[in-house]
């Protein structure tokens, strides 16, 4: 079993493989040789080089939207898929008009999309965000289906529900990038529980009890 998250000699990044634990994944020398082959696929080459592009040009300087933008214009995108939650239209319209002002074509798609019951989905009534009201599910195989039909070349998640952000990518048939991964709690900044989970977030952090 691999335990690379309670590493204390990361190896991987000094290069120094000799202080390598017992199980770490590096052992497997031909394992890593053959992934390293992927990367050199035409769908995969260009990709993978215009990503860390991005990262050694705008490192520390630029911020995740800026990237995407960078990342895109390299890539000689022009259409683009913005899946987002009502939750977030507003900031899914700056966004968009940060992405068109560089030039982009952008498809947005919001997960109420269909406005489609959640009892029609199979969703039980307990499990309501508003008990008694008109709900309709979230959508994200539509979002992506439709973002399908609009031929998008690379979509961004904005905001999506935890599980819900899964399904649009299994059904994107576009690569995707995240933009913002959604946390009610903590202003869309998840990281925030992270840092704060030995103390204000740490029984936020336990699991209920069936």
């Amino acid at each position: 079993m691999f335990t690379c998250a309670s590493c204390a000699v990361t190896a991987c990044r000094t290069g120094q493989l000799d202080q390598m634990p017992k199980n770490c994944p590096m052992r497997d020398r031909e394992f890593f040789e053959k992934v390293l082959e992927e990367y050199f696929k035409p769908e995969n080459h260009d990709f993978f080089v215009a990503s860390a592009m991005v990262e050694a040009i705008g490192y520390c300087r630029w911020p995740r939207l800026r990237e995407v933008a960078e990342f895109a214009g390299r890539m000689g995108y022009r259409r683009l898929g913005l899946a987002f939650c009502v939750g977030l239209r507003r900031e899914a319209a700056v966004v968009e008009r940060v992405l068109r002002k560089q030039g982009f074509e952008v498809v947005s798609v919001a997960c109420k999309t269909g406005s489609i019951p959640k009892d029609r989905a199979g969703i039980p009534a307990g499990y309501r965000v508003n008990p008694g009201a008109y709900e309709a599910m979230c959508n994200p195989i539509a979002q992506a289906e439709l973002l399908n039909r609009a031929e998008t070349q690379f979509n961004i998640c904005l905001g999506l529900c935890v599980g819900h952000d899964s399904l649009f990518y299994k059904y994107s048939e576009a690569m995707v990038t995240t933009l913002v991964a959604k946390d009610r709690v903590t202003g869309n900044n998840p990281a925030a529980a992270i840092y704060c989970a030995e103390g204000y977030f740490k029984d936020r952090l336990e699991l209920d009890k069936p």
